[in-house]
């Protein structure tokens, strides 16, 4: 059954990042891919880290169950500090200062790859506590919404990132800003995913499932299109 758990939360991980690296018409160094892969793990203890100090230091951040008492928009706030802001600057983190500066960097689509391996990473370890906790229903779950949503928020990141490349030489201003969005982007993406699944009205689910299925459809049409340009960045 271990076995089973186990191959629930890697599978997605493998398939997606396969179909990422395949989409890739230069392919980067498996040997940086692996980094920015563990990368990804190191970053969901950072933020495991995090996540106990908060809960220690600000344990009111954590009490979500009274979400009418804080209104709506707090929650939001909440979920957005709390969770995704940590999260996405955790990986962000990796991503700038092992993906960004690295010399294979010369097309766009490279650190949209390099974003969505650290992602992998940090679902590929999150997964298995989750799935090996929650059983086999949970890992299908998030084999179809948590996988590919890491994946989502790496391809928007690494998009910002890339536009901040292009204009970092030429522009600090629109630099800055790209630098802002490939934090800024994927940490709201985060939170509206995160966000819906706090309440159990039928409304809140169709909202989600709308959302996913807008988020797919955008990031992999991001991936297809980026993919094919082959222009250097320098």
């Amino acid at each position: 059954m271990v076995f089973l758990l186990l191959f629930i939360s890697i599978v997605p991980v493998v398939i997606l990042g396969f179909f990422i690296y395949k989409k890739d018409t230069v392919k980067e160094p498996i040997s940086l891919l692996i980094s920015l892969f563990c990368s990804g793990l190191i970053a969901s203890f950072i933020v495991m880290i995090v996540n106990i100090l908060m809960l220690h230091f600000i344990p009111e951040l954590y009490i979500t169950d009274n979400y009418l008492l804080f209104g709506y928009v707090k929650l939001f706030v909440l979920t957005f500090l709390e969770v995704a802001l940590v999260e996405e600057f955790s990986k962000w983190i990796m991503i700038r200062f092992i993906g960004y500066p690295h010399k294979d960097f010369d097309q766009l689509y490279d650190i949209i790859v390099y974003s969505v391996f650290v992602g992998l990473g940090f679902a590929a370890i999150e997964n298995v506590f989750y799935v090996l906790e929650g059983g086999f229903s949970l890992g299908i779950y998030r084999a179809i919404f948590s996988v590919p949503g890491h994946v989502a928020f790496g391809v928007f990141m690494g998009y910002f990132l890339g536009l901040a490349k292009i204009w970092e030489k030429k522009d600090k201003r629109k630099f800055i800003l790209y630098m802002f969005l490939s934090v800024l982007v994927p940490t709201v993406l985060h939170t509206i995913y995160n966000y819906f699944l706090m309440f159990d009205a039928l409304w809140f689910l169709l909202i989600f499932i709308g959302f996913i299925i807008i988020l797919y459809v955008t990031a992999l049409r991001e991936v297809d299109k980026v993919s094919q340009d082959k222009d250097s960045l320098i």
